[in-house]
């Protein structure tokens, strides 16, 4: 192991907090150091321009490279820190694998430089690099009439309609790499062997399609993405490409079904720090899903937009900047409350309104 790698005992002490254990603490690597968690697999930071204000990046050692779990966002900064990674610490091996969990560009931003800077073959799921090549692809000047039907019909007010036609349908393409034109498909059920040990693939929904999950029972380590944070929930949002889906009946089903995986399992998360107590963080996610929507029943026993639901989802006030994922979320849990049979909608001049049953 290169010395410019921190090994895993110079780490901060254990820490408690919300009945999860952190191993190595509440404090992460500086940007772009890899620091090691397990018997061959760093950890990396990575800055990002966006709350959260980070993302953890993976290295796996095997005998003939790296595997390098996702990729950071599309940004001069962060492709300065892999540098800097790729001419110190990494330098000893090749690069043979670029491994993306889902296609957000905070995760998929740098995967094709990457794939181009180090020869390394690109690994993901189907779904996700069909959809990211969508959406490259795509990309236009101004947003398509039905997108900005989709927020009008959430109770967008004109000036935020406005702003969003100003940002253009582009900004997926401006934070992703071109991707490479060929690709190796990654599914559930899948094992990867890197190394002396076997990693086999936990696919989940609703955050993404097929979002990959990586675990290692030998090590005792799971490779989370955004499946399974620690601070916060992952983001679970209706998309204007799939107005009428159930994200949140998807992402509710898939942590259930993580609770098959061992309790004893070392988290690694893409945001936060790493930790124990898989079961106890599926249990909290749950719950505050369950309180969000009592309290979006309660809130919608007078008719609401989708806007006005904003208030009893979220502690904090919606700006222009975080309004789209406000609006998705809210939908999720609207579209979810709505399959259930516990909500109804009607249209009211082109604006959804949404009543408890």
């Amino acid at each position: 192991m290169d010395e410019a790698i921190a090994p895993a005992e110079d780490m901060a002490a254990t820490r408690t907090f919300r009945a999860l254990d952190y191993p190595f603490g509440r404090a992460a690597p500086a940007p772009g150091a890899p620091r090691e968690v397990a018997e061959g697999v760093y950890w990396l930071r990575m800055p990002l321009p966006f709350s959260p204000r980070h993302i953890n990046l993976y290295v796996l050692e095997g005998d003939d490279g790296w595997t390098i779990i996702d990729t950071g966002l599309r940004w001069g900064e962060t492709r300065v820190l892999w540098e800097q990674a790729l001419a110190g610490p990494l330098a000893g091996k090749p690069v043979t694998r670029v491994l993306v969990t889902h296609f957000h560009p905070d995760h998929l931003g740098l995967a094709g430089w990457l794939c181009e800077r180090t020869g390394a073959h690109l690994y993901m799921s189907r779904s996700n690099y069909l959809l990211a090549s969508m959406l490259i692809f795509s990309a236009m000047p101004e947003p398509p009439e039905a997108a900005l039907d989709f927020y009008r019909r959430a109770g967008w007010g004109e000036a935020d309609l406005a702003a969003f036609r100003q940002r253009g349908w582009n900004g997926f393409a401006r934070a992703v790499h071109a991707l490479p034109t060929s690709f190796r498909r990654v599914r559930e059920g899948d094992i990867l062997r890197i190394g002396r040990h076997a990693w086999r693939i936990v696919a989940g929904e609703g955050h993404a399609p097929e979002h990959l999950c990586l675990v290692c029972d030998d090590l005792g380590v799971m490779i989370a993405g955004d499946q399974v944070l620690p601070h916060i929930s992952p983001n679970v949002s209706v998309t204007p490409m799939e107005p009428e889906s159930n994200p949140l009946r998807d992402w509710l089903e898939s942590i259930e079904a993580l609770r098959a995986l061992s309790q004893d399992l070392l988290v690694l998360p893409a945001h936060g720090e790493p930790f124990y107590g898989l079961h106890e963080r599926l249990d909290q996610l749950a719950a505050e899903h369950a309180l969000k929507l009592e309290a979006l029943l309660a809130h919608c026993a007078a008719p609401r937009t989708v806007v006005e639901c904003f208030e009893a989802l979220f502690q904090k006030r919606i700006t222009v900047s975080d309004i789209m994922s406000a609006t998705g979320e809210a939908l999720a849990h609207l579209n979810y409350l709505k399959y259930c049979g516990r909500m109804d909608v009607r249209l009211e001049d082109g604006v959804a309104v949404y009543s408890a049953c």
